[in-house]
């Protein structure tokens, strides 16, 4: 035994190659997950979103409204679209249909052409101060140059040497300071749970089948769907417990506001969580280590949490990577959250994020019940 030895080393290694082969999930999973990261980051990720979605609310269409919107287009921060009513653009504000709402109050064109210099109103939804920072900045480039064009000569002089023709002011609604803590505290509720839900679960099946306790399970009369309820329910618990405790220091620690119904908000919570416990279910129940259930667990968090709108600004993300988004219920529970707590918002502006993870939980503890194998082979 003194020595390297060559012959034992390649013994050593063929063995290590055999069991890669064998396992090939966990090799395919450890390759996938860095280039996932490279894409995610490399295409999805933007800090500086643009085409945000932009209501105008006009009280004409003089060529003054018709210069300003060109130059707010031009931009390419604004994606303008026409609504006819205030109450209109508070039901898409609250329910983060848009994110700039822009008000041009009526006579504009008069008032300009009295040099008046009139203010216009653009409300800005400031649940995610980051998304709107840059879109908002770009809102004072256009004041001394929107209305050059078409100016009376008169007045085109008085704006270059003095008062603008127009002002713009920012109304940064939900969230007027602008406080980080305000976004990322209730996008934490999701998060946390996830992590905490979803990885718990995906060790309970692993864990019987390494212990060897799985064949005493399996010897049971029990059917797969009341085994997967009997491992889901005391984790539910569980997450409401941690929903409490991170509430409690959302209000008053980091005084988040709570403007809408709190028993609301736990019933959509219960909801994600049993998203989350059905997907651990399910990789529990595919995954033959802790290791490797494990690791589908980290593949399916990082997706969830790069494009779920938490850490960076969902609307700066291409389609596909909105698209994507979508289908988990990290980002359906965030905007849950933040509209909830931030926007006061009720079951009618909630829904739309609600029927998504009833689907996801329908469909993937289907998968759950189907993927449960009640032999050990």
């Amino acid at each position: 035994m003194s020595g390297f030895s060559v012959t034992r080393f390649l013994a050593m290694l063929h063995k290590e190659w055999i069991q890669m082969r064998r396992d090939k999930g966990t090799v395919g999973m450890t390759i996938m997950l860095p280039l996932v990261q490279l894409f995610l980051f490399g295409y999805a990720i933007n800090t500086n979103p643009r085409h945000l979605p932009t209501a105008i609310l006009s009280g004409g269409h003089s060529q003054y409204e018709r210069d300003i919107v060109t130059a707010l287009a031009n931009t390419s921060y604004f994606d303008l679209r026409e609504y006819n009513s205030e109450y209109e653009v508070d039901r898409a504000l609250a329910r983060g249909d848009i994110m700039f709402a822009l008000h041009i109050p009526p006579n504009f064109e008069r008032a300009v052409d009295r040099g008046d210099s009139p203010q216009i109103l653009m409300e800005a939804d400031a649940t995610d101060p980051t998304a709107i920072a840059a879109a908002a900045s770009a809102l004072q480039v256009i004041v001394p140059t929107a209305l050059t064009r078409d100016l009376p000569p008169n007045l085109h002089q008085s704006v270059v040497s003095a008062a603008p023709a127009f002002t713009v002011a920012l109304h940064s609604r939900y969230n007027p300071e602008q406080i980080t803590a305000f976004n990322i505290v209730p996008g934490l509720i999701g998060t946390i749970l996830s992590f905490s839900t979803m990885i718990a679960t995906t060790l309970a099946i692993t864990r019987e089948r390494e212990a060897g306790t799985m064949e005493n399970l399996l010897a049971m009369p029990i059917k797969p769907l009341e085994v997967m309820l009997g491992k889901i329910v005391p984790y539910i618990a569980l997450g409401y417990i941690q929903v409490g405790l991170i509430l409690v220091a959302a209000v008053f620690v980091f005084h988040v506001p709570v403007l809408g119904s709190i028993p609301l908000l736990l019933l959509c919570l219960g909801l994600f969580v049993g998203c989350n416990l059905a997907m651990g279910f399910t990789f529990s129940s595919l995954a033959r280590t802790q290791m490797a259930a494990q690791q589908m667990s980290t593949f399916a968090l990082l997706p969830s949490m790069l494009l779920s709108g938490f850490l960076f600004p969902f609307a700066g993300m291409p389609v596909w990577a909105q698209y994507v988004g979508a289908a988990l219920p990290l980002t359906h529970i965030i905007r849950i959250c933040r509209g909830t707590l931030l926007k006061g918002n009720g079951l009618a502006d909630i829904w739309p994020d609600i029927w998504p993870m009833a689907l996801f939980a329908m469909v993937v503890g289907l998968i759950a019940v189907r993927s449960y194998r009640q032999t050990l082979d």
